[in-house]
């Protein structure tokens, strides 16, 4: 029986693409490790890897089914940087940190296809990407982003497109231009997963699905994360649980907001041949950004629809058919063979939230729909951080993240005020 998580509605492209898809058991009685991890995705499986080579005793556990949340489920595409453009982000913090931020995302990018690649994971990478313009006025600076770029940030692989070559590129009249990106690409997320589950588990990594974190307390300079089956105790505990900490930790909760995100994907586009030829991903400059990817079977995987609260429409496919036909009117009638969704981590600024919130214990997510680089490599820099002192994760966290206003009541209502109106001024 095909499984339907609890907290992914629908089923994915992705799971209904992957012939393995390995379960792990659930915690069985109590154990004391030299760190623990609570979250299955990306991070706290790269974390796990990682610790576990270089002979680290580590328990992961995860509520569900490694692969349910963001990780599992996301877009696929990589990108290049950070959430923000680098003379944006130069604008905020200064170029030496802003270029040593851009370089760290490089070498996340390599680390991601280098430990596919040493692990014979296919993960169907395709490479290209395509950032498209919305508006006209966007024109200078998408020009200006591109020869911060390739002039001072080092990065050759961008150029700027105009109306027409955008047009030929997509197969759609309805952006102004934008930026090709031929250094980056998208991938099939969940086959990274499944891959990355193994090989933690190889590497000698105690990982557990279906094992829900129910609090946490610390005794005697040890922390303590109690489960329904059992505690986990350890002196350093990572909390990789992105936009599902829940209640479980008050500082993670401030800083790292859930919205909920749906993708779907439409039948073969065989009749359809100028639509995205190169089956580039795109990425466009709504604030809730639209974004969509050919699939190697010659499918648009298309996702651009956010809610702002915890709930889930009842038809996933109305609302994406119709964003769709914004872009590619001929596809006003196509059918969507996959419709899902689920939630994602986003912060205020749109940065990762990287921060240490008890002793001893550490939080890293938030990465704002910009995390299928960064969420693997800031798990592996995690486990550097301890077993080598490296410092690169200090880069995050010394970024300015607050936390959402309103506390614990009035946050979600502020902030769905605030992105809806950022929304509406998407139309204008």
């Amino acid at each position: 029986m095909t499984w339907q998580s609890p907290i992914a509605p629908g089923i994915s492209w992705y799971q209904a693409t992957i012939a393995d898809r390995p379960e792990y058991p659930a915690m069985d009685g109590s154990r004391e490790v030299e760190v623990a991890i609570i979250g299955g995705g990306f991070t706290g499986l790269q974390a796990a890897y990682n610790l576990a080579l270089k002979g680290i005793s580590v328990a992961l556990i995860e509520a569900n089914h490694f692969g349910d949340g963001a990780s599992g489920r996301n877009g696929g595409q990589f990108g290049t940087g950070q959430r923000s453009w680098p003379d944006e982000l130069e604008e905020e913090i200064g170029y030496e940190r802003s270029k040593g931020l851009f370089d760290l995302a490089e070498n996340a990018k390599h680390y991601v296809l280098d430990f596919a690649a040493a692990h014979g994971l296919d993960m169907e990478y395709l490479p290209g990407q395509l950032n498209v313009a919305h508006k006209q006025a966007y024109e200078k600076h998408y020009r200006k982003s591109v020869e911060a770029a390739v002039e001072r940030y080092n990065y050759p692989y961008m150029s700027y497109m105009d109306k027409a070559e955008a047009e030929e590129r997509l197969g759609s009249t309805h952006y102004y231009g934008g930026v090709r990106d031929t250094g980056t690409g998208h991938i099939h997320p969940l086959k990274l997963l499944v891959g990355l589950a193994k090989a933690a588990k190889a590497a000698g990594a105690e990982i557990y699905e279906m094992t829900p974190a129910t609090s946490l307390r610390q005794s005697s300079g040890k922390t303590i994360i109690e489960t329904p089956t059992g505690n986990i105790t350890a002196r350093r505990v990572l909390l990789a649980t992105n936009a599902y900490i829940g209640n479980l930790e008050p500082v993670t909760a401030a800083h790292i907001m859930p919205i909920r995100s749906f993708i779907g994907a439409t039948a073969p586009l065989d009749k359809f041949p100028s639509i995205l030829p190169g089956k580039e991903a795109v990425a466009d400059s709504r604030f809730v950004v639209r974004y969509f990817r050919m699939t190697p079977d010659n499918r648009l995987l298309f996702g651009g629809r956010e809610a702002y609260t915890a709930d889930t429409p009842r038809d996933i496919s109305t609302h994406i058919r119709k964003q769709i036909a914004e872009i590619y009117p001929e596809l006003a009638n196509i059918e969507i063979t996959h419709a899902w969704g689920g939630s994602v981590g986003i912060t205020m600024p749109r940065q990762p939230f990287v921060r240490e919130v008890m002793p001893g214990v550490m939080s890293i997510g938030g990465y704002s729909g910009h995390g299928v680089m960064l969420s693997n490599y800031c798990g592996k820099l995690y486990a550097d951080m301890l077993t080598d002192k490296d410092r690169a994760l200090e880069q995050f966290s010394s970024l300015n993240v607050p936390g959402f206003p309103g506390g614990a009541t009035l946050r979600a209502p502020l902030l769905f005020l605030a992105l809806s109106w950022f929304a509406l001024r998407d139309r204008f």
